[in-house]
């Protein structure tokens, strides 16, 4: 993890041109992820009539860059590259289908079939074997990807009517944690079945977006409300209708800093550390309108930032 001051000069060094920036998807991007390869920039975005585009920054498919796909019906919810299997893109919709895309092969298989839409996923092992999957009913089950078939091994029923994100704490697997309809809780998988969390984290006063541990001690939780507001917890005691809603994320590399959208003018992406202190503002004649979902790089020095027309714009030191 960088310093304060290491970190900023880093953001700094990233910027946008004409060529990094591109319609991946016909529709509005609802989610967006980097692969981790080194190499080259590869990213994935999913838009709200269920199309998923797969970008390689420079080129390198067609004229753009650009293969696209439909192997949804409604909204991709949430998508992730498995860390295990690299050219695995896990991604779940509103359709009630979670699918693992070869993205060497362009080939898609269905890993599971919900009676519900789903809302979000995270990798539940290590080796990205296990997946914990989030239901618009407010259903929480658990997916082997080496079971045939497509149902769940577990199924619990939590109580609440809806699931906004899961999230699974990145060191204590046992441990996740929701964004539901008014409230954050934290639950152990062990004892889930009971429908009760082991804590709840107090403050919301209106809907909540997300609910994100910081990536690597998950020593910290990261909301985002629909009060306007931001909000940090130490969990170390732990053992717009067109746009998509905006979305704090922690910084893969930084357990202390945070970036997310803006709809101010002139349009932007903003980094704050967790204090509150704001660490660097991305903005560039290139970006003209409000990009609600954003992901960094695993690795490499690159932001992405994705907007209602189907839009990705890319950050990056990258000459």
């Amino acid at each position: 993890m960088c310093g304060f001051f290491s970190y900023q000069l880093v953001l700094q060094m990233m910027v946008l041109d004409e060529n990094r920036v591109t319609k991946v998807v016909k529709n509005r991007v609802y989610c967006g992820t980097f692969h981790p390869c080194t190499s080259s920039l590869l990213m994935a975005a999913g838009d709200t009539w269920g199309q998923i585009g797969l970008w390689t920054l420079g080129g390198g498919w067609g004229d753009d860059g650009v293969l696209l796909f439909e192997p949804h019906t409604r909204a991709v919810s949430c998508m992730a590259f498995s860390h295990s299997r690299p050219s695995t893109l896990i991604s779940t919709s509103y359709d009630g289908v979670a699918r693992g895309t070869d993205v060497e092969r362009g080939v898609f298989q269905e890993v599971y079939r919900s009676d519900s839409l789903l809302k979000s996923f995270d990798f539940l092992s290590h080796d990205c074997a296990t997946l914990l999957m989030g239901g618009g009913n407010g259903k929480v089950s658990i997916v082997d990807l080496r079971t045939p078939g497509t149902s769940h091994e577990l199924l619990h029923t939590l109580n609440t009517r809806t699931l906004r994100s899961v999230h699974v704490h990145p060191v204590q697997k046992q441990y996740f944690i929701t964004a539901e309809s008014s409230a954050v809780h934290v639950y152990d998988v062990r004892k889930v079945k009971a429908g009760q969390p082991a804590c709840a984290l107090h403050g919301h006063t209106l809907s909540i977006s997300s609910a994100y541990f910081s990536p690597n001690t998950g020593n910290r939780v990261l909301t985002t409300c629909m009060d306007n507001k931001l909000r940090v917890y130490d969990s170390t005691s732990l053992t717009g209708r067109w746009l998509s809603k905006l979305r704090a994320l922690w910084h893969p590399k930084q357990d202390d800093c945070f970036v997310v959208g803006s709809v101010e003018r002139p349009r932007k992406v903003l980094v704050y550390h967790e204090s509150g202190q704001l660490v660097h503002t991305f903005q560039d004649d290139h970006m003209t309108t409000v990009c609600s979902v954003t992901a960094f790089h695993p690795t490499r020095n690159a932001l992405m930032g994705g907007n209602s027309t189907g839009k990705l714009h890319v950050f990056t030191d990258q000459q």
